[in-house]
């Protein structure tokens, strides 16, 4: 029995890093849209009796998600022996409780939909908020790769005498890991949000850090708010323009137009979504993710 790759449309030039790392097939995937917008899928590639790998970032995913799960029930329909998911970005994560009566718990309902078509998941650095681990919502097997082995080394490679710069509390845990594998100082902003688009940030005494290049490191870039008001406090300080690093490039609307306007002095993240600020790879970190599943 061997493992096949498939790509859903968007994602090429991922999965074929991963076959590629992983020394199996990729398979072709065939996907149109009907005039009336509904999809249309076929396997040109054998698959009964065999493993099959999709994969498919689901950013803007209300777009993406019926395909992939037509993909993978076609699968089943058609003898797949196993059917995998490699989500890099996996989305649905936010609201994971109810907050305000009546509210729909989409990363509940989200994760029992797709779980009901696949076997198992891989992805790398879920938001998971008030989660400690896929497995709370999602019944089939998982691994997490985490892209901070990854920035370590890109910002120890790249980056001159750089100070770490988290965005809030939560984020102190994960980018003081950032920090200690790149060999730099970091600093944990203070951060009031009162809505998608409106974020207070208090920046702690910068003084000591002016010989140093901030780097703004975050999981998920989406709005950008807090990393534009983050720049605004810090080149007020009188520090350099900031390199602002994130995993996921979600950039909703202009996102990336205002955080460069800002005065970002380079906006770099991984390959999860595929994005012009892409110089992180993170394939051989899914691909390991992958084995261990397969394993």
């Amino acid at each position: 029995m061997k493992s096949i790759i498939f790509s859903l449309p968007g994602n090429e030039g991922m999965a074929k890093s991963i076959a590629h790392k992983l020394g199996v097939q990729i398979g072709s995937l065939r996907t149109r849209r009907f005039p009336d917008q509904e999809s249309y899928l076929r396997f040109e590639t054998p698959i009964e009796g065999q493993k099959v790998i999709l994969v498919c970032a689901l950013d803007r995913p209300d777009k993406k998600f019926l395909p992939l799960l037509f993909a993978a029930a076609a699968a089943r329909d058609l003898g797949a022996a196993e059917i995998g998911l490699v989500a890099p970005y996996l989305a649905y994560m936010r609201q994971d409780r109810r907050f305000q009566p009546g509210e729909a718990v989409t990363s509940k309902h989200f994760a029992s939909a797709l779980g009901q078509w696949i076997d198992w998941l891989v992805t790398i650095d879920p938001h998971l908020h008030r989660l400690t681990s896929l497995s709370e919502i999602y019944a089939v097997r998982s691994a997490v790769a985490h892209a901070a082995p990854a920035i370590s080394a890109w910002i120890r490679d790249s980056i001159k005498s750089p100070v770490l710069v988290g965005p809030d509390s939560e984020s102190e845990q994960w980018v003081s890991v950032v920090a200690k594998n790149a060999g730099a100082p970091f600093l944990v902003l203070e951060k009031t949000r009162r809505g998608d688009r409106d974020v207070e940030v208090s920046v702690p005494d910068v003084e000591q850090w002016r010989n140093h290049t901030p780097v703004l490191v975050d999981d998920i870039i989406s709005t950008a708010r807090t990393m534009i008001e983050t720049i605004r406090h810090l080149r007020a300080a009188g520090l350099e323009p900031p390199v602002c690093v994130g995993v996921h490039a979600v950039f909703a609307d202009d996102a990336y137009i205002e955080l460069e306007a800002a005065g970002a002095g380079r906006v770099v993240t991984t390959n999860s979504i595929a994005h012009e600020s892409n110089e992180i790879d993170v394939a051989p970190l899914l691909a390991e993710g992958v084995q261990n599943v397969l394993d």
